[in-house]
């Protein structure tokens, strides 16, 4: 398929995938077909799965993947209207109920003391994007401020193991947090944020995306799986998606990322869907083994903001 071809099978897709493809691949904002999300395919079909207590799933984060977090995730990647009235009220009620004393969200009635702060990223993320009160969330910037690692990053086990280095699955869920938290206005201790956006991105950026900066071998092989969704786990697409959202200038560090996303096109320029990550779901949006509209979609864009730089 030329370019022309894969948009128009975009544009046949879910639609927030058309929504995102118009936004992202072709330069125009269309609020009508936005506010569609709600109310047809795959996000009125998450709607449709919250129970009468206003949680999905069983309780706030159990079970992966069809619990309140994730599905709120989920809704937020689906770039439903930022407005929505269901999802602010379980935000609300998240927010009264799941406090740790740490100031962040707590997973169960046995984290009350410390919480996760990969969760904390990805809570921040789609409560700044769902326009929640910045005063609401102020604690949950305290909390992911007071665990940043000499590394530049942040590490999800740091207080109950000792872990000395950074996750990259930890990290770049802050990012994203911090990204949108600073997106929706908030300005609440926002020189600190910059600051330590500007380590964590360093921290990805020092390791290619994905190698050692001892030995320069892979760290993990399914860094370079994409993905989707990707729950909190990273890759090299989430990163690389990440930098083009948060507008990251380009760095000769992330050739090889690149190169790696380029190889993994496949002949009709479309991506492949690899298979999901273990766990529960709603529905399936995509068959595992066919090109993926996700991916297609967020590989284009990213290989769209970098085409600039080379």
């Amino acid at each position: 398929m030329n370019y022309q071809q894969i948009i128009d099978w975009l544009l046949k897709g879910d639609v927030a995938i058309q929504y995102q493809t118009w936004r992202d691949l072709l330069g125009v904002e269309k609020v009508d077909l936005q506010d569609l999300i709600s109310k047809v395919g795959w996000g009125q079909m998450f709607l449709s799965k919250r129970n009468p207590d206003g949680h999905w799933g069983l309780r706030f984060y159990q079970p992966k993947w069809i619990s309140t977090h994730y599905t709120l995730l989920d809704l937020r990647n689906l770039n439903l209207p930022s407005n929505n009235e269901i999802v602010q009220e379980t935000i609300e009620l998240v927010l009264q109920n799941s406090k740790s004393a740490d100031g962040g969200i707590r997973l169960g009635p046995s984290t009350s003391e410390h919480s996760d702060i990969c969760v904390n990223g990805m809570f921040l993320n789609y409560a700044s994007y769902f326009k929640t009160s910045e005063e609401k969330i102020h604690s949950i910037i305290d909390s992911i401020l007071n665990e940043i690692m000499p590394d530049g990053g942040f590490n999800c086990v740091m207080e109950r193991n000792g872990a000395k280095h950074s996750s990259f699955h930890t990290t770049i869920s802050v990012l994203e947090g911090l990204t949108e938290f600073l997106k929706a206005g908030y300005t609440y201790r926002k020189a600190e944020i910059l600051s330590v956006k500007k380590s964590a991105v360093e921290f990805i950026l020092i390791h290619q995306l994905y190698l050692s900066d001892h030995t320069g071998h892979i760290i993990n092989k399914d860094f370079l799986k994409l993905t989707y969704p990707c729950r909190w786990k990273y890759d090299i697409l989430r990163a690389l998606d990440y930098f083009q959202y948060a507008g990251v200038e380009w760095d000769n560090r992330m050739t090889s990322a690149l190169d790696i996303l380029r190889a993994k096109r496949n002949r009709d320029g479309t991506w492949q869907q690899p298979a999901a990550h273990a766990g529960q779901v709603h529905f399936l949006m995509e068959k595992t083994g066919e090109p993926g509209r996700w991916n297609t979609l967020r590989a284009l864009r990213v290989l769209k903001y970098f085409e600039r730089y080379q």
